[in-house]
């Protein structure tokens, strides 16, 4: 990497990881203290207060990614996190869990994801972009497993509504990373030509990559409907679950960073990419076998296996759509990509639930085994870019 590209890469790595921390800090708490809450003893009302965010988000993606081939990808970014940091003092200021649903969906309305993605396109090269985008999807992994060892503890002091405060003060801090240390994004050029919806809906490749996308987070957060119940049949406490959860991340991002970028550089990325898929599926046949008589160290490798298979795909799935999007339509099919992501969020979080509670934790594993060995068939077909490899590196405008 150039220094610009570096300097790009770990700043908007930043934004990703302020913004992230401030939403995994609530997750693992949320639940519990949204029950004390006016209006806090509906399950239901509580499940859709958390899942809230994803589904604006969602409806979001595509608006934000489109206005960022437009207006520019520094404004948006902008705009969106201070949406986020309102949406996050509403929260902090609720009195009934109604007000607090509000407070959520507010916070979804901040979809920047798609901008700071197609931005982080801009300013790195094809040849060096999966690394770059394994910043950002390192920096996801690691606030959360950083939010589970803190949000208790936070908890304890501030109770919900001050980590929605805190959570404002992030989203604050992000804009300031945007404003002083984000390199200047390329310039707009009013005659080039503006990125189309349908442009990107045509295109089979990246199609590919959104139902694949949908897919992982679906799978994720159905997983942890169900794992840390299975962490606590096994003998750990739920104060403790950090203990597998932070090794598992970080060794992880030593099996990718060995992994990955050497193979990807020898023409091998379709390979990984559909290994990484089937180790996701054969992790969720692991759990499926091991639901109802858990081992602690059984799931702490499953875990790690997990993690290596995430990491890479957040790391290369991103990338592939940067590269095989025009560049004139970066922020839109980014838009759409960032879409199916976060609705797999709430899909898979709502559907996890459902199913732990009419078919048992078995039942969720065997759904998820099955919905991963659709993404195999659906991914074997693909075909990776070829990279670009221009004369000298971006310069920014």
């Amino acid at each position: 990497m150039t220094p610009l590209e570096r300097r790009a890469s770990l700043s908007l790595a930043a934004i990703f990881a302020l913004r992230m921390l401030g939403l995994f800090l609530v997750l693992p708490v949320f639940a519990l203290e949204a029950a004390k809450y006016p209006g806090g003893d509906d399950p239901a009302l509580v499940g859709l207060a958390m899942g809230i965010y994803g589904l604006t988000q969602a409806l979001l993606q595509i608006p934000f990614g489109l206005a960022s081939d437009r207006l520019g990808r520094k404004r948006v970014i902008i705009f969106g996190l201070l949406v986020f940091a309102v949406g996050s003092l509403m929260a902090a200021q609720a009195d009934s869990l109604m007000a607090l649903l509000v407070g959520r969906s507010v916070q979804g309305a901040g979809a920047v994801s798609a901008a700071v993605t197609a931005l982080l396109a801009d300013q790195t090269r094809d040849q060096v972009r999966t690394k770059a985008m394994a910043m950002v999807g390192g920096s996801i992994a690691l606030m959360f497993a950083i939010s589970l060892l803190l949000a208790p503890l936070l908890v304890a002091h501030l109770g919900l509504s001050g980590l929605f405060g805190l959570t404002a003060t992030l989203a604050l801090a992000g804009v300031a990373v945007v404003l002083w240390l984000v390199p200047p994004a390329p310039v707009l050029h009013h005659n080039a030509p503006r990125g189309r919806l349908a442009e990107v809906l045509g295109h089979a490749g990246l199609l590919r990559l959104d139902a694949g996308v949908f897919i992982l987070h679906a799978v994720q957060l159905a997983m942890w409907v169900a794992v840390p119940a299975l962490l606590v049949k096994a003998g750990l406490d739920k104060a403790q679950h950090w203990a597998v959860y932070l090794p598992a991340v970080l060794a992880s991002f030593v099996v990718m960073g060995a992994t990955l970028f050497p193979l990807e550089k020898r023409g091998y990325l379709r390979a990984v990419f559909l290994a990484a898929i089937g180790l996701i599926g054969l992790v969720q046949l692991g759990f499926l076998w091991s639901a109802q008589a858990p081992s602690l160290n059984v799931l702490a490798v499953l875990l790690f296996l997990f993690f290596c298979g995430f990491n890479v795909l957040e790391a290369s799935q991103p990338s592939l759509a940067s590269r095989m999007a025009p560049a004139h339509a970066r922020g839109a099919a980014l838009g759409v990509y960032n879409t199916l992501q976060s609705l797999g969020f709430f899909v898979g979080g709502a559907l996890g639930g459902w199913l732990v509670k009419h078919v048992g934790v078995q039942g969720l594993f065997e759904v998820c085994s099955v919905a991963m060995l659709a993404w195999l068939l659906i991914a074997w077909r693909m075909r990776t870019p070829p990279v670009a490899l221009p004369a000298t590196a971006p310069k920014a405008g």
